[in-house]
Order: C-alpha cells, then sequence, then structure tokens
C-alpha cells in the first residue's frame, strides 16, 4: 500500500529560516535536505506551473502572473483556469501510474477546474457594483459550505493586501485537515503563503520577517499532527519546497514610463479623464512582474523591438534584456510571451506605473485591485492611513523575487520526510516533478 504524500510549497522559506523555526527543523531532521535550482521567472504561477508539469514556460505557456490577450488586447492578471497549463500535470499523469491514485490541490492559484480530485482556492464573487462577496471554488462543489459552517469564511483580506497576515495559511491548513480526514487523497499539495507578506513589505532580513517566519513554524506544529491524525495516523510522505526566494530590493525601475518618455506607449482617458494605457494603440507597454517585464509589441514590429532592446539595455535596474530567440536562454521563447523580456537586477524591482502625474493615475491605482491593473502591485501590501488608500510609492517595497543567482539558489528548500528515494544536493525546478512520481512507482 503506498503512503501518501503531502507536498507543501512554501514561498519565501529558506534554509537561513530553520534556525527561528525549531518544530520545522526538528522536523526535517528525520528526513533529508537538499536545495532547489530555480528557473526565470521565479514568481509564483510560473513556479506552480512548472513544479505540476515539470516543463519550463515555453512548454506550458504560464509566463507570468497573467497573460495579455493580443487578439482581445484585454490584460488578465490572476483569474485564469487550469486550462492556461498546456501540458500534463502531477494529478493527470498520476493516473497513468495507478488509475485508482487520488489528488488534492489546495489553493495553488491555477487549480480551478483542474483534474485534481479535491479543490480549494480563493473565488470571490465580483459584483457589478465593485465589491466582492467571499468565496471559494471546491471540488467537490458543495464542500465549501461545509468548510464554511465549520470555520468561516475564507479570509481572503488576510490573504492579500495591507491586512495580510497568518490567519490566511491557518484556514488553509485547518480546511486542508478536514479536506485529508474526509477524501484521504494520496497526494495533497498545499501552497501556505505567509512568508511571502513581510519579506516583500519591510525586506527577508527584516524582525517583521522574523516574525512571519516564527509564525508560520507554531502553525506547522500544530498542523502536521492534524494531518497524520486526519489519515489515521499513517505513516505519512512529506516534501516541503521552497517556492521561491525573497531577495533585499533597494530600487525599484519603471518601464512603462521609460516607453512613454521615448513616444512608444500611448495613453487614453477613462471616464474621469485619468490615464489608462491604450494597449490597442501602443507601439509598445509592459506587463510587469515583480523583477520580470513582458514588452508587448504591436505586430511585433521589428524596428520596435530593436528600439525597445536599445532603450532597456541602458536602463538603471535592468540587468538582461531578451528579444527573439534569445528568450530561449530563459525558457520564455512562448507565443504568449512578451516580444523582449526584461530580467531585474537582484536589489531591483519592477512597478506598473505609468503616470507621470499622481493626480492622473487611475482610481484603481490606489486600491488592492489585483485583476485590473496590467502587472503586479506589492505597494497593495502597504496604506496611507491619512487618505486609508494604497499610497503611490514604490520605494516602500523592500523584498522581491523572480530573478535567479547564487545566493537565492544556496538558500531554497527541497526536504523530505518518510520518502524512499534519495534527495538530491541541488533539484531543478523542472525535475520535481518526476521526483514525486517516483514515489508512487513500483
Amino acid at each position: 500500500m503506498r503512503k501518501p504524500l503531502v507536498l507543501l510549497t512554501v514561498p519565501g522559506l529558506r534554509r537561513c529560516d530553520l534556525s527561528h523555526m525549531p518544530f520545522l527543523s526538528k522536523f526535517l531532521e528525520a528526513g533529508k535536505i537538499g536545495g532547489v535550482r530555480h528557473s526565470f521567472p521565479s514568481v509564483t504561477w510560473p513556479a506552480q506551473a512548472t513544479i505540476l508539469t515539470g516543463t519550463l514556460p515555453c512548454d506550458h505557456g504560464v509566463i507570468a502572473n497573467g497573460f495579455y490577450w493580443r487578439d482581445t488586447h484585454q490584460v488578465e492578471m490572476w483569474t485564469a483556469p487550469n486550462s492556461v497549463i498546456q501540458r500534463p500535470q502531477i494529478w493527470d499523469r498520476l493516473k497513468g501510474i495507478a488509475p485508482g491514485l487520488t489528488t488534492a490541490a489546495w489553493f495553488p492559484m491555477l487549480s480551478k477546474r483542474s483534474n485534481a480530485d479535491v479543490v480549494s482556492m480563493p473565488a470571490p464573487i465580483h459584483k457589478p457594483d465593485g465589491s466582492e462577496e467571499l468565496w471559494c471554488y471546491t471540488k467537490p462543489q458543495e464542500f465549501y459550505g461545509e468548510l464554511l459552517a465549520t470555520l468561516g469564511h475564507f479570509p481572503l483580506q488576510h490573504f492579500w493586501g495591507p491586512q495580510a497576515n497568518i490567519k490566511s495559511s491557518a484556514w488553509i491548513c485547518q480546511s486542508a485537515a478536514i479536506a485529508a480526514g474526509r477524501f484521504r487523497p494520496d497526494f495533497f499539495y498545499i501552497y501556505l503563503p505567509h512568508l511571502d507578506y513581510a519579506a516583500q513589505k519591510a525586506g527577508p532580513e527584516s524582525p517583521a520577517a522574523k516574525t512571519a517566519v516564527q509564525e508560520l513554524d507554531r502553525l506547522l506544529a500544530d498542523f502536521v499532527p492534524q494531518m497524520q491524525a486526519a489519515y489515521s495516523n499513517a505513516d505519512l510522505k512529506w516534501l516541503v519546497v521552497t517556492e521561491y526566494v525573497i531577495s533585499s530590493v533597494d530600487h525599484v525601475s519603471f518601464p512603462n514610463r521609460a516607453l512613454r518618455a521615448a513616444g512608444l506607449l500611448k495613453t487614453r482617458a477613462d471616464e474621469d479623464g485619468r490615464e489608462l494605457i491604450d494597449f490597442q494603440n501602443s507601439p509598445a507597454w509592459v506587463l510587469v512582474d515583480h523583477q520580470l517585464g513582458h514588452v508587448f509589441v504591436k505586430n511585433r514590429d521589428p524596428r520596435v523591438v530593436a528600439a525597445v532592446v536599445q532603450l532597456f539595455e541602458n536602463t538603471a535596474g535592468i540587468a538582461r534584456v531578451y528579444a527573439g530567440d534569445r528568450r530561449q536562454q530563459v525558457g520564455l521563447d512562448h507565443e504568449r510571451a512578451g516580444d523582449v523580456i526584461l530580467e531585474s537586477a537582484p536589489d531591483s524591482w519592477q512597478a506598473y506605473y505609468w503616470w507621470t502625474d499622481a493626480g492622473l493615475a487611475p482610481k484603481f491605482a490606489r486600491t488592492v485591485d489585483i485583476h485590473r491593473k496590467p502587472g503586479y502591485d506589492p505597494v497593495e501590501l502597504f496604506i496611507d492611513m491619512s487618505t486609508k488608500s494604497i499610497p503611490l510609492d514604490a520605494s516602500l517595497v523592500k523584498g522581491s523575487h523572480g530573478v535567479v543567482h547564487d545566493g537565492n539558489i544556496a538558500q531554497a528548500i527541497f526536504a523530505s520526510v518518510n520518502c524512499r528515494q534519495p534527495v538530491p544536493t541541488e533539484i531543478r525546478d523542472t525535475e520535481i516533478c518526476e521526483w514525486v512520481l517516483g514515489e508512487y512507482r513500483s
């Protein structure tokens, strides 16, 4: 009989954090600890899709935490379904090993309508007036009602934004233990986001980040025995993986502003006279995502591509520029990717701002609005108490990720407990899927 395997992916978890995590340190002593060499871009959606498929973005098609659909000139951030992943995933491949194996996906971001047998992920209901109603997508559909009756709504306000804290990861753990007891999946993938917040907001070396590490350790000290009990104290296998490492940053670049100054980005007025990017008519604009930028060029005009490359090869904070076939070097030569890829320096990140007059910034810029912003905005972790709104000061951000460098590789963790395969000194993120499958092969 195969032992169930629980995979925890934890963004921001580092080897040095274990010195502040007495429970996790002792728990992992029963197994083995190796390292992870992540692929670029080391950000949530691509990182999770790479782990799930064992392939790079050029194959699975998840090029960032959102997409620009060129045919409709629409940006889609954080709402795509599982079908955007263009390669078979762990749950699909496990069925090929043993058709009776059951799987669960607990909060990985692209799990909606996946082939996992049991699923939970945030799915707030967006109302016409712009407000949201708390809800989760679950499979089976009725299971969220059971979780709601036991735990209350998933605390979305604590999952992202100025109030982000341990309460969201606690709900994930509590609901996962309930699901484990109810469904007993053979493979259980659980995403725990807590270390993301303080490390981006205050920096990974900050006192706040250390506190977050300690909070997560206390949560795991409760969660591990809860999971053991849910499986009737079966001898569970555990795999703990750093999803990405967060680096300290002290610089921010504004590639959309640079394109605008060069005459390549065009704006249009919204109903309030504020500026929006004119995606359809701009010769070039950038979808930014932490330390990554996808520059989309109208009609893929080679002259504009060349001008963009020249512009950003001389832009502070941008370490490397990839265009055309050079995108193969970072696994981003995909139809969905930008025509030019911008990679930040390790101590810098990219903000989506395009306006030069704060009075002309769109209203959503000062709100937590992850869907309407054409790029990732970590400033949403802050609040300007005088206005009760999100500030427009990108210099507040002290941690970011996406770039892969030696320091991050040395800190990332791949650790197993009770697994039968040896843990490599260093594993590529593209090899994790096959390693997991190996635990189920006879």
